[in-house]
């Protein structure tokens, strides 16, 4: 019998022991939920933190996207407007060109109808010096054999 009772003794105590051991486990495992609780709420306000920066930058990168589609627009007409001064250059160099090839051909057969012009005028002017000269000449004749 007495063996019975150190028995239950011995039990007795271990079952002490490991209630004392599972007390401190426990104990440890409560400490480390409270730490990760406390890590959790702070986790929470930094995620909120982020998420309300995420939540402005979107905002704000929405904002510069609208900008740049409003400028980019704005842009777009600034080209079109240029491209439509370009082609009405380009018209105008090719109404130029065309204006002064028509007046290099026209000059071209004005010189030539000048130059003949001038060569008629040359005749004419010799012709005119050769009646003048034998004008002159006939009147001096007629004083030599009058006298």
């Amino acid at each position: 019998m007495e063996f019975v009772y150190i028995s239950l003794l011995i039990i007795a105590v271990a079952f002490a022991v490991l209630v004392i051991f599972l007390i401190q486990t426990l104990r440890s495992v409560s400490a480390t939920l409270k730490e990760t609780s406390n890590t959790i709420a702070k986790l929470e306000s930094q995620v909120e933190g982020v998420t309300k920066e995420a939540e402005q930058l979107m905002q704000t990168s929405n904002q510069l996207a609208e900008d740049l589609h409003h400028k980019s627009e704005t842009l777009n007409s600034v080209f079109y407007a240029a491209q439509e001064l370009g082609d009405s250059v380009e018209t105008v160099n090719h109404s130029l060109k065309h204006v002064s090839e028509t007046v290099k051909d026209q000059s071209t057969r004005q010189s030539d109808q000048v130059a003949q012009a001038v060569q008629w005028g040359n005749a004419a002017i010799d012709l005119y010096t050769k009646w003048k000269k034998k004008k002159a000449e006939i009147p001096s004749e007629e004083n030599h054999t009058s006298s």
